[in-house]
């Protein structure tokens, strides 16, 4: 694969974007929605990566207006402000931030690295990760696991589903009620543990898949049990504080279900919503979604603010590295089609100029030798200055100098590529547990 490409990005996340922007941005089928963008022109690379609260993609491809044209319909139905687009150095430098968890709703949470790696794996399956994607992703994991390692960017609350606890103590009083959970994926299990945390009396656990609940039940200290999710509006009813975080692309619970509940507090944290908002109008239930996460990851964000410029330190410097090495990368790219062009033309030559020469004389061995060391050496002392300029031009950006010296040696690239498409493009330059459609979904994976 070629490693002069550009990677072109676009997100849709809680940054810009309401909780329902993010769900449309959202794809049913992930792998599909990868190999369709593998089936875009001029597309080597696809990545998706999909959570509660951001919907992204990024792709490779030999200049930035195929990337730009492949991405162009990501989010069709989400307004124009909410939908990031992403040139090569910004995608890259995003990829590291949001591994570093600085993009995340709750700053510094844990989760993405293991939803990056997932979707990672996802790409991989459909043979979408090439060499300049896997660079890229290894270099954001690596970011996200120094960041956590030599800074407290991840101290305190560090998960939606401990969040969204800290939310319903804003609402009513946790500690001593009944609570249910709905989901027993990573982010059921979360709420789950910081329900438990937070002294609840007793705590349902209402999944698809029945031993998933009972798990997660098992593993709190708390008055646990599990129930079907067919139940969970009946469970709903006799508690205090419902989280929700299924995998459901319809709500789990209404506002028809959720007329006899009570006084009900409900945190909804799936993507897709699991909760009518029009349950919010009954008397006495209050429904919050993500979008009110937000006044209680706050005060978080606000006492790990001081790590953040450690952290954005941390990412100038890889970022740097990175970009030093995809530009090694391309010189050699284009000093290794120099020299297999002129090894070519030597190969030629040489066998040429000996059958001449044995034409008039068979040649010893080492004449043989003599007249292959003296291509070389030429071949050699020729190619050193254009080398030298090739990777010259690589670290300046010339991407001019690299594609002339390519039209030179080999015509057909100019088929690839164009004079005035640089390969980089820099910003200050122009439940369902085994279903691809909600393997990173992990806020509302059941």
């Amino acid at each position: 694969m070629e490693e002069t490409g550009v990677i072109s990005g676009v997100s849709v996340s809680h940054v810009n974007a309401t909780v329902d922007e993010v769900g449309a941005a959202c794809h049913d089928d992930v792998r599909a929605t990868i190999s369709a963008l593998l089936d875009r022109d001029g597309v080597e690379e696809a990545y998706v990566l999909q959570t509660c609260n951001r919907a992204e993609a990024y792709v490779v491809t030999e200049r930035p207006a195929l990337g730009a044209a492949a991405l162009a319909d990501f989010a069709p139905d989400v307004r124009d402000g909410a939908v990031v687009t992403l040139d090569h150095e910004e995608s890259l430098r995003h990829l590291m931030r949001v591994a570093a968890g600085l993009e995340s709703l709750v700053l510094g949470e844990d989760q993405i690295l293991g939803q990056l790696r997932r979707a990672e794996s996802e790409a991989r399956a459909v043979d979408a990760v090439g060499t300049m994607l896997e660079d890229a992703l290894r270099k954001a994991i690596h970011v996200g696991e120094r960041a956590r390692a030599e800074t407290k960017i991840n101290e305190g609350v560090v998960s939606l589903g401990s969040a969204a606890v800290r939310l319903a103590e804003t609402e009513t009083a946790v500690e001593g009620s009944t609570a249910l959970v709905v989901g027993a994926g990573e982010m059921g299990a979360l709420a789950a543990r910081a329900l438990d945390s937070a002294n609840v009396d007793r705590l349902l656990v209402a999944n698809r898949t029945v031993p998933h609940a009972e798990h997660i039940a098992a593993e709190v200290a708390a008055d646990a049990s599990a129930v079907a999710l067919d139940a969970a509006a009946a469970a709903a009813g006799e508690a205090d504080v419902v989280v929700t975080a299924t995998s459901s692309t319809d709500y789990v619970l209404d506002a028809e279900a959720l007329a006899g509940a009570g006084e009900t507090v409900l945190i909804d944290i799936a993507q897709p919503r699991d909760v009518d908002p029009a349950a919010d109008e009954l008397p006495d239930v209050v429904v919050r979604d993500i979008d009110a996460l937000e006044t209680v990851t706050a005060e978080t964000r606000e006492r790990r603010r001081s790590e953040t410029d450690v952290v954005e330190a941390m990412i100038d410097d890889e970022l740097a590295r990175l970009l030093d090495a995809y530009k090694r990368k391309r010189a050699d790219d284009a000093i290794s089609g120099m020299y297999e062009s002129a090894e070519a033309v030597k190969r030629r030559e040489v066998q040429t100029a000996l059958s001449k020469l044995d034409a008039q004389g068979e040649l010893t061995d080492e004449q043989r030798e003599t007249v292959e060391a003296l291509a070389d050496a030429l071949v050699g002392q020729l190619l050193a200055a254009p080398t030298k300029s090739l990777r010259d031009a690589a670290a300046d950006d010339d991407w001019t100098t690299i594609q002339t010296a390519m039209q030179l040696f080999n015509p057909s690239f100019d088929d690839r590529a164009t004079p005035d498409a640089p390969a980089f493009e820099t910003s200050e330059a122009s439940d369902e547990e085994d279903t691809p459609a909600h393997v990173f979904e992990q806020c509302s994976d059941d």
